[in-house]
């Protein structure tokens, strides 16, 4: 049997008995006549423990948070996810700026914001400063600034691959991308020269309209390319949030009159041409999205409509957003910016872009912050 021993000290058991210490005796003795004393005093409630921590060091609140707390998420919102990093502004010419470009625009044949000389290939993609792109950098206020990548002409394939010896529009983005804009899929369809096919025919002749199928193959075949687009700016940026702009609707809704060579069937077969464009866009954008939902997955996949965003004040209106036919009879050369939006119309889609930015995708983001305790 152990050995028992009792002592000020406290309480011990020796051999294979544990040790349980013991209250000091003179911590006792003191707590006895604190008690005591406040019982006879009968204080307000809140100081027999403000004592009791004073004189005892017992009871005294907690100041820090507990041992092994773990770090608090919070929710970005749309905004301040597409403002977090920096601003990508890609696309064809629908986002360089092609309907107000002039070569000797100051900065119009700007390589790079960032400091990237301006060459040959820079001059070739007509970036211009009336486009949506840098009215929306202006707009806000990007914690890694903004760039402008856009180029006129280009197609999906070479937003991936690289056009006029420029590096790829892709490779501009990186994991510090919070936004990403883009306009593609008109020169995969090849609607410049579908249009140039319309305005160029007989008055009379239906060849705008029988370009109908050659057409419908084209616009179904963008879908799995710009889904490659969309799917490599998510792996480059995966919590970016991506918009996809769409494309305007070029003629009124109910055409009346010719414009350019243009009959009232020809401008609504355009239309619809458009109009199937469009679909297609949203359909690759939405869908990825509705995956990176479900996953969990940060940033997002955004359309923005702009089909109806010219609405009277398409071409041959009174005041149209788009460029007519311009052509310069003495060169027997059609200017590039013939159907292409004028600085209001460029004015409108930076409305429509800025709008998306304060909406979001119409669900919560997954891009989270943690906060350590």
């Amino acid at each position: 049997m152990g050995v028992v021993a009792f002592g000020e000290a406290g309480l011990e058991r020796r051999s294979n008995v544990r040790i349980v210490p013991a209250v000091p005796l003179a911590s006792m003795v003191a707590a006895a006549v604190l008690g005591a004393l406040l019982a006879v005093a009968g204080l307000p409630l809140g100081v027999y423990e403000r004592l009791a921590c004073a004189a005892l060091q017992a009871g005294c609140p907690a100041t820090a948070p507990p041992a092994g707390s773990l770090p608090r998420a919070t929710r970005l919102t749309a905004v301040q996810v597409a403002l977090s990093g920096s601003y990508a502004g890609l696309g064809d010419s629908y986002s360089s700026g092609e309907g107000v470009y002039a070569p000797a625009e100051p900065g119009g044949n700007a390589g790079d914001p960032g400091g990237e000389p301006a060459g040959e290939g820079a001059a070739r993609c007509h970036r211009a400063q009336g486009s949506y792109v840098p009215l929306v950098a202006g707009a806000h206020r990007f914690g890694g600034g903004a760039g402008f990548w856009a180029c006129s002409g280009a197609t999906t394939g070479q937003l991936l691959r690289g056009q006029y010896g420029q590096r790829p529009q892709v490779a501009r983005v990186d994991p510090s991308t919070s936004l990403v804009t883009v306009t593609i899929g008109g020169n995969d369809a090849g609607f410049a020269r579908v249009l140039t096919a319309c305005i160029v025919k007989l008055p009379w002749s239906s060849a705008c309209v029988d370009q109908d199928g050659e057409v419908a193959r084209r616009v179904a075949g963008l879908r799995e390319s710009l889904l490659g687009v969309l799917r490599e700016l998510r792996v480059r940026a995966p919590r970016a949030r991506i918009v996809v702009l769409g494309y305007p609707r070029p003629f009124p809704a109910g055409p009346a009159d010719r414009v350019d060579n243009l009959s009232p069937e020809d401008q609504l077969w355009l239309n619809g041409v458009t109009r199937r464009l469009n679909d297609v866009m949203r359909e690759a954008a939405l869908g990825l999205d509705r995956a990176v939902a479900a996953f969990g997955g940060p940033g997002s996949v955004e359309f923005v409509d702009a089909y109806d965003a010219f609405d009277g004040h398409e071409a041959g209106t009174a005041r149209p957003y788009l460029n007519r036919l311009i052509v310069h009879v003495k060169e027997l050369r059609v200017d590039s910016r013939s159907f292409h939006p004028t600085g209001e119309g460029y004015r409108r889609l930076a409305e429509l872009v800025d709008r998306q930015i304060v909406t979001g995708p119409g669900r919560p983001m997954n891009n989270l912050v943690l906060t350590r305790p």
